[in-house]
């Protein structure tokens, strides 16, 4: 039971640590997005997936050392967490402790990345919608307002005045 609790303290260091790493990436892909640098954008990304590809690794020790120490304790897989975990711990104080303090630094570094992650979200969705307004001034500045000409069916014939095909008109 103590190495497995060694081993579980182990991995949810490494992934604080990487996490933290994470957040670093997070942070900097701020700057870029305001910035509006999509190479520098493209590479800081494919930093990230390559910290979540090792996160998932871990995560996976995680979860198959949490199952060896549920059954250990004989308890269920699924509803075992670790809170409940560090309550079990009473009579071992010292992986008690080194246990929840690994715990809230998890905690504490995951809310900070995802805080960061939503800004992120937020300044690209503000970018993704000035773009589009862009676009809809581009496409309404070449078209021009609609003639009031009626057809047989008594609808706007939809002819616009003054509006050609962008080409060059060599007879003028």
């Amino acid at each position: 039971m103590a190495s497995l609790m060694e081993n579980l303290v182990q991995v949810l260091d490494s992934e604080c640590t990487l996490y933290e790493q994470l957040l670093g990436l997070s942070s900097r892909k701020t700057a870029i997005i305001i910035e509006g640098d999509l190479t520098a954008l493209a590479e800081i990304t494919d930093e990230e997936q390559c910290v979540v590809g090792k996160i998932q690794r871990l995560e996976k020790q995680r979860v198959e050392t949490m199952g060896d120490i549920a059954n250990v304790l004989n308890m269920d897989v699924n509803s075992l967490k670790l809170t409940d975990l560090i309550t079990i711990l009473d009579k071992r104080p010292d992986e008690q402790k080194s246990l929840a303090i690994q715990r809230d630094r998890l905690v504490g570094v995951t809310n900070n990345v995802r805080r960061v992650n939503g800004q992120n979200q937020e300044l690209l969705i503000s970018s993704l919608e000035m773009v589009q307004f862009e676009m809809n001034i581009i496409q309404s500045s070449k078209r021009a307002p609609e003639t009031a000409n009626y057809s047989r069916a008594l609808d706007t014939t939809g002819e616009c005045l003054g509006y050609t095909s962008g080409g060059f008109d060599a007879k003028q």
